[in-house]
């Protein structure tokens, strides 16, 4: 039940309305901006009963605007009702049903570095904020909002909104207020510097300005987070850890970083909070963060007294993380700092405070290019997020992954990239399991990870690394040689002629139903193989069924050259 703690002046109780009453606020077309960042943040009700508006017939798809990726509450249940238009600027995959609509375009999604995002609509880029929907934790008496755990872009869908709907979620810790620190950039020509100088500097308001004129209505939400806790470090991960920790340890001798850490920053995900975790082991100590999501593991290193300070636009509120938070919530508001998206990654905040990035990729390849958002080239897995932003920005820039994926099936370090979001002008350290690329001051064809490839096949030819087969226990008989084969090509007439016989005694409906039946199967993300089956069955060629699969998928293009 809503009081005066939650809304702090009476006339703010006569805007209470349902979330079905708030949901008929927002009609087909509008460009409709949520708070939050991650799943952390994000409002819930007024999306859920406009999906269910949806569901019994009414007409409507929106833009949905936000700070990232947020919960199903939103971007999964809208798009299962067809009710997502178009979606800026990050998306994660995490939603299957927006991440299929995405991919076979029936969604436009715009890909953009999240630092961007605030600024250009406040330079008008995108049209109108058409409705705010912002979940907080109370309500001022002067009608600002004291937000939750995840900020994003609120402050300034805040300050462009026609229309604000504030759900006050009474499951938010009222002990987070104070931890927000909101400031908004001027427009050129009048901006000045951002003027933060130290991870923990103070420059804004605790609280989102709004006005109470300006809230449309409040809708009352005890809905938490939809958010799990991240997997424990695999042995994997430690030994990234490992690597990254002797890696910084070395440029500490060497001079190149000094004896007090620089900030650090990591990406999102289980593999950058398990990398992040193994800083507790080493000898660092009054580390800083100044990051764009703070995970388990910063909360898990200010409690064991590693890190001192962090600043972040949201911090993910884990069952884990929340545990943590209510034994000591004066610990974490008095070490955490949380600042709206343009702040958290500015580029000029970043490169001033000597930020050191550590972001994860999909893969990376041997000309020291990363991708990280799209597989095989043309499936967006997610979107580039903030770690633009941080490794175009950064004093170092670090990026972490296993060698391999799907169990050792797939190598995450590739000849050359199938997207490449991040070129070789971006990037610096690579770190795996395996060990350390640093190709800082190496051209691409000369860099440390082609190095790594001839030093290896070195080693096989002079005996140093044994490879059975090749260099030991190999079969030095003299192998005999043939004579070189020439092709007949009235082979090739003969087969031409067995085809065209075979299609002639074909039965072309079913040959027809089944290649149809393959098409359907490709858009979806069903099995194919029982389908290719039936259409081999029905005698269709190769050729038909590839270009069946080509329709749906495209045809690769190499998208880089090679040096």
């Amino acid at each position: 039940m809503l009081d005066a703690t939650r809304l702090r002046t009476p006339c703010l109780f006569d805007k209470i309305v349902s979330a079905d009453e708030a949901a008929t606020l927002i009609t087909d077309g509008m460009n409709v901006g949520v708070s939050g960042f991650t799943p952390s943040g994000y409002p819930k009700k007024t999306t859920l009963a406009l999906a269910k508006a949806i569901k019994a017939g009414k007409k409507c798809r929106i833009n949905i605007w936000s700070g990232a990726s947020v919960g199903p509450e939103i971007e999964e249940t809208l798009a299962e009702v067809g009710g997502i238009s178009g979606r800026m600027p990050y998306y994660a995959a995490s939603n299957k049903t927006l991440s299929r609509q995405i991919n076979t375009g029936s969604v436009t999604y715009i890909d953009q570095h999240l630092s961007h995002f605030a600024q250009q609509i406040d330079y008008g880029f995108y049209g109108d904020v058409d409705v705010a929907i912002v979940e907080a934790a109370a309500i001022n008496a002067d009608g600002s909002i004291v937000l939750g755990s995840g900020i994003g872009n609120t402050p300034m869908l805040v300050k462009h909104a026609k229309k604000i709907i504030v759900e006050v979620n009474t499951s938010i810790p009222l002990t987070l207020e104070g931890m927000h620190d909101i400031y908004i950039c001027s427009k050129p020509p009048e901006r000045t510097e951002i003027p933060i100088y130290h991870v923990g500097d103070r420059i804004g308001s605790p609280y989102v300005s709004c006005g109470l004129d300006r809230i449309t209505c409040i809708v009352e939400s005890d809905i938490v987070d939809h958010v799990r806790n991240l997997s424990a470090p695999d042995d994997t991960s430690k030994k990234i850890a490992a690597n990254l920790i002797d890696f910084l340890e070395h440029e500490q001798r060497h001079g190149r970083l000094p004896q007090q850490m620089l900030p650090l920053q990591s990406g999102v995900g289980s593999i950058a909070n398990a990398v992040l975790m193994g800083l507790a082991e080493s000898k660092f100590e009054n580390l800083t963060m100044y990051s764009e999501i703070l995970q388990d593991s910063v909360f898990k290193l200010i409690k064991c007294g590693k890190v001192t300070q962090a600043s972040g636009c949201a911090f993910t509120p884990s069952p884990t993380v929340w545990e943590m938070y209510k034994e000591d919530p004066e610990l974490y508001r008095n070490r955490i700092v949380l600042r709206p998206l343009d702040i958290s990654n500015n580029p000029e905040v970043i490169r001033r405070l000597g930020v050191i990035s550590m972001n994860t990729p999909l893969e990376f390849d041997i000309y020291g290019q990363a991708n990280s958002t799209h597989v095989m080239g043309n499936r967006m897995m997610n979107g580039i997020g903030g770690s633009g932003d941080y490794m175009r920005n950064g004093y170092l820039t670090i990026f972490s992954t296993p060698s391999t994926a799907k169990g050792g099936n797939i190598s995450s370090v590739v000849p050359m990239v199938s997207h490449a979001d991040h070129t070789e002008h971006d990037t610096m350290v690579f770190i795996t399991e395996q060990g350390v690329a640093d190709i800082r001051g190496l051209s691409p064809l000369k860099g440390e990870m082609a190095a790594h490839a001839y030093e290896y096949q070195t080693d096989i030819e002079k005996g140093k690394r044994t490879v059975i087969g090749v260099n030991k226990f190999a079969d030095n008989k003299a192998v005999k040689t043939n004579d070189v084969i020439t092709a007949d090509l009235s082979v090739a007439e003969r087969q031409i002629a067995r085809v065209n016989e075979m299609k002639a005694h074909r039965d072309q409906h079913a040959v027809d139903a089944s290649l149809k039946a393959l098409k359907e199967a490709a858009n979806g993300e069903a099995n194919l193989m029982p389908y290719l089956i039936d259409a081999v069955k029905t005698y269709a060629t190769l050729g038909e069924i590839c270009g069946v699969l080509r329709e749906v998928f495209g045809e690769y293009q190499q998208g880089g050259n090679l040096f």
